[in-house]
């Protein structure tokens, strides 16, 4: 029944052909289902160890922004979008309060995270601590700490990089740190080596957090009990994640785009001599440069050379890993400086490197790619109010996976900004379980699949907390069945879209409050216009439904002039309540067993039966 549609749930956790099946009539799934709630159980524990850790040890409560923060927002050169608003009051209530700050900032590329980071910089620094900035990679050191050095630039404080580059400088940097001269640092995991001692840590903040290695995160978590910690993603987490893990970390998203930002136009196409070469033209002539990634060192150069045959007159240069450090250090900077037109690069450029007047992207064999990345790559070019265009360039349509297909149709249709939450696609949504959670989840969730390993862990995580016994047996909750034998649909001609339709299903499903269903209600009226009766009738059930899950019944069927409500084995009702129904009725109520209660009534109008039931359920409620 449509009323039970949040018992379905979309299996994601690896690709279609290679999901498990589990037959009808042998135990299989109920075992798959069993492990999986032991894990989730172990996860919860760590989970709600860390918590406990942080909850009990107090942290440093930062002073109250003041006039000196105020003057430093301000500064800010462009306008806060509400999403941004709202990550940075959140920061700043963390840092304010007593307890560790764990929060992670989860936005697309571009959507402004660098400005939380900073505004939660200045407040650690204008209270007299340090600030340690961890990156990944050194180049996207390189941008932080010149985007540090500009935003700060009427600050008198100290920051200092600590990376690959500069090691000259190194015995000094780590000295300043030590001895309190060195306000905010930036580094790669050379941050988190021992030998490196702080006088006053106060805050870390750590971007793209799941390119560390497993290590690295041990350290992050002796770090969470101790210091404020915010952490900076750009790759998306399914909200569901935010749910399961309720209380253990705080999530923060950034969804809306800054103004005049325009979506990037994305083509999926073979190699094509013509259309590369009006792609490039068109961006040279705007004034703009381009990326062009093709991830194989070996033929780099084959290729730059074949773009420069191509067009003469644009100036080509090449930036991979395997290159000195120093060299690309200085293509970057050219780069950045608009010193050529086209950089021929590696995935080097996946994270960080800020470039506005970059603004189209060329991909060679996208089709090797992966989602995330590819989604990651399309985030470098669009930084700015122009159009930006992204080139996936594959070999012909038969000679490419068909999971490498779905990636290419999945990427190019989602061109609106922010589509980093909506991209529903298993590939992101395993890759955002994995990040908070180690990688030793994944079999897991590819067994029984995300929606239903998020459930587990929700459960786990309450158990554990509320001190009962994890019961890995007990079956998820299944909500309350109401039948009262009337139409509750979501008829066709008033909601066509059968997507649509079946979305909407799932929300009523899925509603846990009263006032929730009231805005769904709202919200259906102002889109597709008056509820038909039938649509009104499974509302009302559904209203039903949410206040006998609360008393813990199981099942409610009702017809002309009896019904009858069965409950689990532990409900949430007095029994002296039920005793006083029977007691003040004439024999229209009474128990049939201990989970059964049969009731007489009127009920010949759907009206009289839902008042009927809506009664009971009242009286069953009283205390």
């Amino acid at each position: 029944p449509v009323s039970s549609l949040n018992l379905v749930s979309r299996y994601s956790g690896t690709s279609a052909d290679s999901a498990p099946l589990h037959k009808l009539g042998t135990e299989q799934w109920q075992k798959a289902k069993k492990k999986a709630a032991q894990r989730a159980t172990d996860v919860a524990a760590e989970l709600l160890d860390v918590y406990a850790r942080r909850a009990a040890r107090k942290g440093h409560a930062f002073p109250e922004p003041d006039d000196a923060y105020t003057a430093f927002a301000s500064a800010f050169p462009f306008e806060e979008t509400p999403d941004q608003a709202t990550a940075i009051d959140a920061v700043i209530a963390d840092m304010v309060s007593l307890q560790p700050m764990d929060r992670l900032v989860c936005g697309d590329v571009g959507f402004g995270k660098t400005e939380v980071a900073m505004r939660a910089a200045f407040m650690a620094t204008h209270a007299n601590y340090q600030v340690a900035v961890l990156v990944p990679t050194t180049l996207l050191a390189q941008q932080h700490y010149q985007n540090f050095c500009d935003r700060f630039a009427d600050t008198a404080l100290h920051i200092e990089i600590l990376s690959r580059f500069g090691t000259k400088q190194h015995a000094d940097i780590i000295g300043g740190l030590a001895n309190g001269t060195v306000d905010i640092v930036i580094g790669t995991h050379k941050l988190l080596q021992e030998s490196i001692k702080f006088k006053q840590l106060g805050l870390v903040i750590i971007d793209e957090e799941h390119r560390f290695g497993v290590r690295q995160k041990e350290r992050f978590k002796a770090l969470r009990s101790e210091v404020d910690v915010l952490t900076l993603t750009a790759t998306p987490i399914p909200r569901t994640l935010n749910m399961s893990l309720s209380g253990m970390r705080d999530l923060s998203i950034i969804a809306t785009p800054p103004k005049q930002r325009v979506a990037i136009k994305t083509f999926v196409t073979e190699w094509n001599d013509h259309l590369l070469k009006e792609a490039i033209l068109r961006e040279i002539k705007r004034g703009g440069q381009i990326y062009f990634v093709h991830n194989k060192v070996e033929d780099i150069e084959r290729i730059a050379r074949r773009i420069t045959e191509l067009l003469p007159e644009a100036e080509v240069r090449i930036a991979h890993g395997q290159m000195r450090e120093r060299e690309l250090e200085k293509v970057m900077l050219d780069f950045y400086h608009q010193r050529f037109h086209v950089l021929v690069c590696t995935t080097i450029i996946e994270t960080g490197i800020d470039v506005p007047t970059a603004n189209t992207i060329i991909i060679h064999r996208a089709d090797r790619f992966g989602l995330a990345q590819l989604y990651q790559l399309r985030g470098r070019v669009g930084r700015s109010h122009h159009r930006a265009y992204a080139y996936l360039l594959i070999p012909s349509k038969s000679a490419i996976t068909p999971d490498a297909g779905k990636r290419l149709e999945a990427i190019e249709s989602l061109e609106e900004l922010g589509a980093g939450f909506t991209l529903a696609t298993h590939d992101l949504e395993i890759r955002g379980a994995g990040e908070l959670l180690g990688s030793e989840q994944s079999g897991q969730i590819q067994e029984i699949g995300f929606s239903m390993y998020s459930q587990l862990l929700e459960r786990a995580v309450n158990d554990l907390k509320s001190g009962k016994t994890p019961d890995f047996d007990k079956p998820l909750k299944h909500g309350c069945e109401v039948d009262l034998r009337v139409p509750a649909l979501i008829p066709e001609d008033y909601l066509p879209d059968v997507h649509a339709r079946l979305v909407i299903y799932k929300r009523i499903a899925n509603a846990s409050s009263v006032e929730a269903l009231d805005e769904l209600q709202v919200e259906m009226i102002d889109r597709f216009g008056l509820l038909p009766e039938s649509a009104k009738t499974l509302f009302r059930i559904s209203e039903i439904k949410v206040k006998a899950e609360r008393l813990g019944v199981r099942k409610i069927e009702a017809g002309a002039n009896s019904g009858r409500i069965l409950f689990n084995p532990e409900p949430d009702i007095e029994p002296m309540t039920i005793i006083k129904l029977m007691q003040a009725t004439n024999g229209n109520y009474r128990m049939d067993g201990p989970e059964t209660l049969r009731f007489k009534d009127e009920m010949e109008t759907v009206d009289a039966r839902f008042h009927c039931v809506a009664q009971l359920m009242e009286r069953l409620a009283e205390t």
